[in-house]
């Protein structure tokens, strides 16, 4: 497989490597559901650069983070000094909420990443970041993917959610109902952010793996928790997320989102649509 990557990616013009992104691609490629996942053979670079940003991502998530996630991290215990193989996190996670990661070569399908969230699998990419901008990255990595999801993940509660979400999309049958699903995951899952004891902390791995976003996000445009709103509220991945959506606790969350994903079809989604307008 070859990776096609804009020229805008701190990757481009980097022959090694845009040949490790083909090569890791491959690895999920050949990979045979209910096999263990192929290990990537990482290296010292790719290893320092998650050891130089989970160190610091660690210490932003004391101060940012929701205590769930932090329950989650603490459970979960991923190693700080190199990158988890997935098959080692799915070994630790399984135990705990029943999750395992899946490998992908690549942005997944709508209904496929989300639908089999509902059986416990989460896609996953193994590559890492560019080594020139190791707290930045144009496109979910290995770091967005386990940092900022696996921690949740070990998290019953907010393992649920993922659950609920991912038999939403399932229920569903239009392309806009699914795209509204999505963009409810987006905006909480991704991007969700909670008070708790007087503070903004966020929860959305989105937020908990970008070093830069997770410093500004108190400052965005913070909305009350809506789902016809998050439904329908367009968004730019090239850019921190300006717009974000307060649950007044993770209860809140779980009675308005989850509620709306253990209930939702595409005629109760056109409803809230038409709300919206």
């Amino acid at each position: 497989m070859v990776v096609e990557l804009a020229s805008s990616h701190p990757g481009f013009a980097d022959p090694v490597y845009r040949a490790r992104r083909n090569d890791i691609a491959a690895l999920a490629l050949n990979y045979r559901p209910g096999t263990p996942i192929p290990a990537a053979e990482y290296t010292a670079q790719e290893h320092e650069i998650w050891a130089v940003v989970s160190r610091e991502l660690a210490v932003k998530h004391d101060r940012y983070a929701t205590a769930e996630y932090l329950e989650g991290a603490a459970r979960l215990g991923l190693p700080r000094d190199r990158i988890p193989q997935l098959e080692e996190v799915s070994l630790a996670l399984e135990p705990l909420t029943g999750f395992r990661y899946v490998p992908a070569a690549g942005l997944v399908p709508l209904r496929d990443f989300y639908g089999v969230l509902a059986d416990g699998l989460f896609h996953s990419t193994q590559y890492i970041r560019h080594h020139s901008v190791p707290f930045y990255t144009p496109e979910p990595d290995v770091i967005h993917e386990v940092i900022g999801h696996a921690n949740a993940l070990a998290h019953d509660r907010y393992a649920a959610l993922y659950r609920l979400a991912g038999a939403a999309a399932r229920r569903v049958e239009s392309e806009e109902a699914l795209e509204f699903v999505s963009k409810v995951f987006w905006f909480t899952l991704e991007f969700g952010v909670m008070r708790e004891r007087g503070e903004l902390r966020a929860y959305g791995a989105g937020i908990l793996s970008s070093y830069g976003e997770i410093e500004e996000f108190r400052g965005m445009d913070i909305r009350p928790l809506d789902v016809a709103a998050m439904g329908t509220t367009h968004y730019d991945i090239t850019k921190y997320q300006d717009v974000l959506f307060q649950a007044d606790s993770l209860q809140h969350l779980e009675d308005v989102v989850g509620d709306f994903w253990a209930t939702c079809d595409d005629d109760s989604i056109a409803k809230l649509v038409a709300t919206a307008v």
